[in-house]
């Protein structure tokens, strides 16, 4: 049974983390360097902006392409996700507290600004 076999409809993030971090010693035989990663991340991060474009802006796919902004932000998740695990953050807690922060500072903060609410 392969990994994509154990998904559910609904995981936790701690899940997630345990799976990635699965597939990675076993199919990717060990995590790249945290500053490849990186660099991995920042490519991707540029896939989806490109699908974006494609897809709500004002580009086009070129002839065969097929939008694909479904599996560039699982590329984008997955690489998080693998920075996540080797650096030691635990995306729940991490999830939990940006949350709290973002609740904190924008209690009123978007509901007053005027170019949301025209």
């Amino acid at each position: 049974m392969n990994e994509a076999e154990n998904i559910k409809e609904s995981m936790s993030l701690a899940e997630v983390q345990q799976i990635v971090d699965n597939w990675i010693k076993t199919v990717g035989v060990r995590y790249f360097s945290p500053l490849t990663n990186m660099a991995i991340l920042a490519e991707e991060t540029g896939e989806v902006a490109r699908q974006m474009a494609r897809i709500y802006g004002d580009q086009s796919f070129k002839p065969g392409e097929q939008p694909e902004l479904a599996d560039e932000l699982a590329d984008l998740f997955w690489v998080t996700v693998a920075i996540a695990n080797q650096t030691g953050v635990d995306l729940t807690d991490a999830f939990k507290r940006n949350l709290e922060k973002k609740t904190r500072r924008d209690a009123d903060r978007h509901k007053n600004n005027e170019k949301l609410n025209n």
